[in-house]
């Protein structure tokens, strides 16, 4: 008998408000050709006041849940991954869990920002292989709009991002043919400046006076970060593909975090991916971090892009600096 996980139900949600380019030229100065140009994006949905991380991951998980025809009690664990939780503590998952109805099972919150998908699919994987659970929730979400800059002093940051959910119900299966087959997880922690939002944890908390006011917003040394998450991408599929005893021919998709659309298609050019293998709805959504990978997943399902037995690569890079893949065949 060959445990393996699989993944039985996909889903996703974003915030019904579309905040454009042209929108944002009214905020800052910039420009939508500008954001195009440099980022690949057009637009992103934005949350309503008073909705939370929490809240969009709901929604993405019901639409798992009823994709994998279980409902919520059938649930053995869930895994949240975020960099923007609903509050300092508790975490997100703990919210999802009583949002779903259910009262004891476990809830874990997964701080890897952007690999947070990657991270917590890999860790799901190994609870499910190893007999402790038959069933978890694996939920990416953020919302990033309450805590951008939406001014001309941090345009090159807050035009990337955009609020969103995804999620994906693992289950147990005896089955060759479908499965979690490998995952990488790496970090470089000398590299945390390039990406980061220093306030308010323990180093600045909340009744500490920050020396600059911008550290309350996140902080990214674009240069290293666009050179780092190439060469991290390129490694952790190469990787993959060294493990797994794969080419990429083998592989019907690869599916990215949408951190940027310039990035992806830098990587991609690199391991010599033809364009219909590369999966890019940046233009869409923004960069949604831990949500991308599995909003990005669903639509590819949905759009026709993947069926049962295809191979899929899941890749990320985020702050960290984090990175990682997954592969598995759908």
């Amino acid at each position: 008998m060959v445990n393996r996980s699989r993944i039985s139900g996909t889903g996703f949600y974003v915030p019904d408000k579309v905040v454009t380019n042209f929108d944002l030229e009214k905020m800052m100065d910039t420009s939508d050709e500008w954001i195009r140009e440099r980022s690949g994006i057009i637009e992103r949905r934005f949350v309503e006041p008073g909705v939370g991380t929490a809240d969009l991951a709901l929604e993405a998980s019901k639409n798992a849940l009823a994709d994998a025809a279980i409902a919520p009690e059938e649930l053995d664990f869930i895994i949240f991954a975020t960099l923007s939780p609903d509050y300092y503590f508790p975490g997100s998952a703990c919210l999802l869990q009583t949002k779903l109805g259910l009262k004891k099972i476990g809830a874990l919150d997964v701080r890897t920002q952007c690999t947070g998908f990657i991270y917590g699919l890999s860790i799901a994987d190994q609870y499910i292989k190893t007999g402790m659970y038959k069933k978890i929730l694996v939920v990416g979400a953020e919302v990033h709009s309450n805590a951008l800059d939406l001014s001309t002093r941090s345009r090159d940051i807050s035009v990337l991002f955009g609020d969103g959910a995804g999620a994906v119900v693992l289950e147990r299966k005896n089955d060759t043919n479908s499965g979690v087959l490998y995952s990488n997880m790496h970090s470089d922690g000398k590299r945390w400046e390039a990406l980061n939002c220093q306030a308010y944890g323990s180093r600045y908390p909340a009744d500490k006076m920050l020396a600059d006011k911008k550290k309350i917003y996140m902080e990214i040394k674009g240069r290293e970060v666009y050179q780092q998450a190439v060469r991290r991408i390129v490694e952790a599929v190469s990787e993959c593909m060294e493990y797994c005893k794969m080419s990429l021919d083998d592989v019907k998709m690869v599916i990215s975090h949408q951190m940027n659309a310039r990035i992806i298609e830098s990587a991609a050019k690199r391991l010599k991916l033809p364009d219909e293998k590369v999966f890019i709805n940046i233009d869409e959504y923004g960069n949604t971090s831990s949500a991308s990978v599995p909003i990005a997943f669903d639509e590819c399902i949905r759009k026709g892009k993947i069926k049962r037995g295809d191979i899929v690569v899941f890749v990320a890079f985020g702050a960290g600096l984090t990175w990682g893949a997954n592969v598995i065949q759908f």
